[in-house]
């Protein structure tokens, strides 16, 4: 099956990227196809209440010509969703932001298209607001229906700098933990 991670860090192949990818080893290990997109180098912007996704129910974004539709495609293709946000004033980043407001009003406009999806939210943190914005994510999944798969503590990853995250052992260990309670779910949905 298929497992889509989305990095909504401006830095690429910072923390938030280096905890999706320790969620995809278990994943990979029982046979999963797991993808990495990241934000940081992609054009998003949030959405302008157009209202055109509702009328045209054609499962696409008509208000803006960038990277959100292309997202909303590669959601829909996925069996399992993990949204993952870096910290920024305790709530996720602006670009994950965006997504979220984009791809939840189509997906909602054309009959919560994410429905019984699974859905995991990662969060990297330097020191404080990871709650709130691990709370932002889950609460995407769960008004698009979203099955929402947890690990063995919050999913949440220490660190500052780039691969500061490597030396959080329980947050590594929470990331493999939430990568094989998703492979476990994938396969009894096979």
């Amino acid at each position: 099956m298929k497992v889509l991670g989305i990095s909504g860090s401006a830095r690429k192949d910072g923390n938030t990227a280096r905890l999706i990818e320790e969620a995809f080893g278990p994943l990979r290990e029982a046979g999963h196809e797991c993808d990495l997109v990241q934000l940081a180098d992609r054009a998003l912007e949030g959405c302008r209440a157009c209202g055109a996704c509702g009328r045209e129910k054609d499962r696409r974004c008509h208000g803006r010509n960038d990277f959100g539709n292309e997202a909303i495609e590669m959601m829909e293709a996925a069996d399992a969703i993990i949204l993952g946000s870096p910290v920024y004033f305790a709530d996720v980043s602006s670009k994950m932001k965006a997504l979220m407001e984009r791809t939840g009003y189509v997906a909602r406009a054309n009959d919560n298209m994410f429905r019984r999806k699974l859905g995991a939210a990662v969060v990297a943190v330097r020191r404080a607001g990871a709650i709130h914005a691990f709370d932002s994510l889950n609460h995407f999944f769960l008004i698009g229906e979203m099955i929402v798969v947890g690990s063995s503590y919050w999913n949440i990853g220490i660190g500052r700098k780039p691969g500061e995250v490597e030396a959080d052992v329980e947050g590594m260990s929470t990331m493999r933990a939430l990568g094989e309670n998703l492979a476990w779910l994938l396969e009894r949905m096979a």
